[in-house]
């Protein structure tokens, strides 16, 4: 995660938490962290995490290259703090009391989030990435929807990370989808994918697609929204569903 400063924290680490240094003198004096980090995200946002590049940046804000690096040592840093910044959540949030309700609150908290900034996805997430500020803020939101279950600490924290990891793989599928438009297979073409697909190699899903599943027969009308709302929440289902057999069975612990 970059260099890291003489306390042994990762430099974005300690940046995002306001613990590092601010340069005191020199040309670039007039820049933050906060700064760059906003003009970062507003050139993702608009092209794409690939066109943020140090130049770019230092462009959008009127500044020599060399000023940002006085800041963030590398664009590895400005990434790491450019993925905290997107996983901002609402500053007030009341949760549901049943726990149910408020780990499905949570997680949309996240999936909007996301949604927002989609780009943060393509970000790797190191080790470190959990200690940064929004993070565990979310992360205390997500334990403070769980505070009725009769689970340990570390099983928490497992939630968490499934939970989280089930909204970002489906806000990823959702963009991937919407980036690739709509199916538009003739029903000829289908028909030649059916009898490709021959029972006796795929049974399972041969049959399936001959009841018409698998594969849309037709393309989606114009207007249709995009999106995968129904396996989101059906995850979820699942997801809770294994939690209420867990709690069950923690509660039954000697």
């Amino acid at each position: 995660m970059g260099d890291t400063t003489e306390t042994g924290l990762p430099r974005a680490l300690a940046i995002a938490w306001g613990v590092q240094d601010v340069p005191q003198r020199g040309p670039s004096r007039g820049l933050t962290h906060e700064r760059i980090v906003a003009a970062a995200i507003e050139i993702a946002d608009a092209h794409g995490l690939g066109a943020v590049t140090m130049q770019a940046v230092a462009k959008s804000l009127d500044f020599t290259t060399m000023s940002l690096y006085r800041y963030v040592s590398s664009k590895d840093e400005l990434l790491r703090l450019m993925q905290d910044a997107a996983l901002s959540l609402p500053e007030e949030v009341e949760l549901p009391d049943d726990w149910r309700a408020a780990l499905r609150a949570w997680a949309d908290l996240i999936r909007d989030a996301y949604r927002v900034h989609p780009w943060a996805l393509e970000i790797p997430r190191g080790q470190a990435a959990v200690l940064m500020p929004r993070t565990v803020r979310t992360a205390d939101l997500g334990l403070a929807a769980m505070s009725g279950i009769a689970l340990d600490d570390g099983e928490k924290i497992a939630v968490l990370l499934l939970i989280s990891q089930h909204v970002a793989s489906m806000v990823e599928l959702e963009r991937s989808l919407a980036a690739e438009g709509g199916f538009t297979a003739t029903p000829e073409g289908l028909e030649k994918l059916r009898r490709a697909i021959a029972p006796d190699r795929f049974p399972h899903i041969a049959a399936i697609m001959a009841a018409g599943g698998y594969v849309a027969d037709a393309p989606a009308p114009p207007d249709a929204p995009e999106g995968v709302d129904d396996e989101y929440e059906f995850g979820l289902d699942l997801l809770i569903a294994g939690l209420e057999s867990l709690e069950r069975r923690a509660r039954r612990r000697p």
